[in-house]
């Protein structure tokens, strides 16, 4: 069966084209990011950022960056009218205190029923800690998850069970990958969309898990 895999950028565009007007959204580390480049234009989304940030834009223009003003990720970024810059802890109350619509994170493995890994693979030199990304994936109203569908191997990152150290329990609502749009629903994975060539069966041979 041939298929095209969607870009990196289009991704980011499938998750912006879902994310509701006036919602606050948190776009992680990595991947996510891409995703301030594809807000529509009439559409009201307020960014945050873990390290104080209210109201970012998207990436500067190449010679615009401003590298005092940077998201958690240290990449430069803008800011729209009305942005605003404030403590850690205020943004960590935030984020756990269920003030943010959405957060989008990347990660190494979402199980079928929600379950969230995506700070460690438990390989030497990995990094040492969880982070924000605890924070976000619990106290976010929603988790989407933006990743490849397979490794490297060939493996899939939707699994029945996480074999990585978990970083949410049943946190995840939606999986955007390079081939499909995936729901964590309470019975089961719900297939929203495929690229244009794979179809139902195929996707769940290369799961390995049914769809709804």
């Amino acid at each position: 069966m041939s298929y095209q895999k969607r870009t990196k950028d289009e991704v980011a565009a499938r998750v912006a084209q879902d994310i509701h007007d006036g919602a606050y959204v948190n776009l992680g580390i990595g991947q996510p990011t891409a995703v301030a480049n594809h807000i529509p234009k009439d559409r009201e989304v307020i960014l945050q950022s873990e390290n104080g940030i209210l109201g970012m834009g998207p990436a500067p223009a190449a010679g615009e960056e401003d590298y005092d003003l940077t998201n958690a990720g240290k990449q430069p970024v803008s800011l729209l009218a009305g942005g605003s810059f404030f403590h850690h802890a205020d943004s960590f109350a935030m984020m756990r205190g269920g003030h943010l619509d959405i957060c989008v994170l990347g990660a190494f493995q979402v199980a079928e029923n929600g379950d969230l890994a995506n700070w460690s693979t438990g390989e030497a030199g990995a990094i040492p800690a969880v982070g924000g990304a605890m924070d976000l994936a619990i106290g976010a109203k929603q988790t989407w998850v933006m990743m490849d569908l397979l490794t490297k191997q060939g493996e899939s990152k939707i699994v029945n069970q996480c074999s990585y150290p978990l970083t949410g329990i049943g946190c995840v609502k939606r999986i955007y990958t390079d081939v499909a749009t995936i729901e964590v629903t309470d019975q089961g994975l719900k297939l929203i969309d495929t690229v244009a060539g794979l179809d139902k069966a195929e996707l769940e041979k290369m799961i390995g898990l049914a769809l709804l």
